[in-house]
């Protein structure tokens, strides 16, 4: 593709004289630019491929894959065993929730108090987030709360909590919202934020009996062993009866995953800009390296070098640079992305701050999730822009006049 003198005069273009400082300058200017872009693009896409990954993980860890909520027409046995037998993988869980105000000796805090079917209590926790999964820990009277939760009000197994909900109960002063006292059974961890600080079980019977509710009004949950593939099952489920409301995971997630879609997206054009300025720093060096090389070029021309032969040999120059800041970039930003945790946590002993809190990013580490796509991509991308950025200024070349040319000081 290159012919070796070709190769040569790029290799010596690429070697300014000391009178050529500030096209040294330039150049430096245009591989770390590109190189500091290219890395930064990967690491942000990689962080947020893996807070996406942790983010889903971790909902579909205490979420179920589809919920059926009673609507016109409540949820009855009958419309639970059709279910059962036209999916016979499906694993059928009853629940309800609400909201829902917690009293400790200590404080009180708003939370979301679920109730599920003690028996169903492996199917919830499935990915050992309750160290002691003991079916006896949720029956009448316990509860189970998360560990955030436990450790702001300080509370531990064998406490006793009041909840509170908005339920209204009849006595002799007038109504009066309904409260009920219960016994900590057990603590879980999620490594969901936002579920741990916030999030109650109980037995659903007692959450029934709390809300003032019948089992016929209680939700349907459904657990599948493909939960990506649950906006299919969904649809199939909506139409056995119309009167219910049915919603996916992502259903119920929807408004999240969508703003961090925009964001990523928002992320990535940010960035490529800035890839797109430092590759085009390229173009004042080339521009700058032409008019000095002048003479040079004047001569390569009397000896019956082509234009395109020279335009080759200066857009090569210009390549490189982008080229070898672009390999750079990636070795850094995957290795980055890599050890970000590592360098988190040496970050914030040094600057004795959070860097990554996780009551504001809800997850406890800092995620990173490489996928290969995205960093060809990224290669692709700005592999490109050099190129384009490396042709431009090579084209005044070939409008170049020897006789001109050799004239020029």
């Amino acid at each position: 593709m290159f012919t070796k003198a070709e190769r040569l005069i790029s290799y010596r273009n690429l070697k300014p004289n000391r009178k050529e400082g500030f096209l040294k300058l330039i150049s430096i200017f245009s591989f770390l630019g590109i190189m500091l872009g290219v890395a930064i693009l990967i690491i942000v896409m990689s962080v947020m491929n893996g807070f996406r990954s942790d983010l889903t993980n971790k909902l579909l860890g205490l979420n179920p894959h589809i919920v059926v909520e009673p609507n016109s027409s409540l949820i009855d046995k009958n419309f639970e065993k059709k279910i059962q037998k036209t999916f016979d993988k499906f694993i059928l869980s009853r629940s309800f929730s609400g909201e829902g105000i917690i009293f400790s000796k200590n404080s009180t805090k708003g939370v979301i108090i679920k109730g599920i079917n003690y028996k169903d209590l492996n199917t919830v926790f499935r990915k050992n987030e309750l160290t002691n999964k003991n079916l006896n820990i949720l029956k009448k009277g316990g509860v189970i709360i998360g560990g955030e939760l436990a450790f702001n009000l300080k509370l531990k197994i064998g406490d006793k909590i009041s909840l509170l909900t908005s339920s209204f109960i009849d006595t002799p002063v007038g109504s009066v919202p309904k409260q009920e006292n219960f016994v900590i059974t057990g603590i879980f961890n999620s490594g969901f934020y936002e579920f741990d600080q916030s999030l109650i079980y109980l037995n659903l019977t007692d959450a029934l009996s709390l809300f003032e509710k019948n089992f016929n009004e209680s939700n349907l949950d459904i657990y599948i062993d493909k939960p990506l593939n649950a906006d299919g099952y969904k649809k199939q489920i909506q139409e056995m009866d119309l009167n219910l409301f049915v919603y996916s995971w992502s259903d119920l997630n929807k408004s999240f995953f969508s703003a961090l879609k925009v964001e990523r997206n928002v992320m990535f054009i940010i960035l490529t800009l800035i890839i797109i300025v430092a590759a085009f720093n390229i173009v004042s060096g080339l521009t700058i390296l032409i008019k000095n090389k002048t003479k040079e070029i004047a001569i390569l021309k009397t000896l019956g070098v082509s234009n395109f032969s020279i335009r080759k040999s200066f857009f090569l120059s210009g390549f490189i640079i982008g080229l070898i800041a672009t390999l750079a970039g990636i070795l850094f930003g995957v290795l980055f992305s890599i050890y970000i945790e590592n360098i988190r946590n040496f970050l914030s002993s040094i600057l004795n701050i959070n860097v990554f809190p996780a009551d504001v990013y809800f997850l406890e580490k800092m995620p990173s999730e490489i996928n290969f796509f995205s960093v060809f991509l990224v290669f692709l991308c700005s592999i490109t822009v050099t190129a384009i950025a490396s042709y431009l200024p090579v084209r005044s070349i070939s409008k170049m006049q020897i006789i001109n040319a050799l004239k020029y000081e």
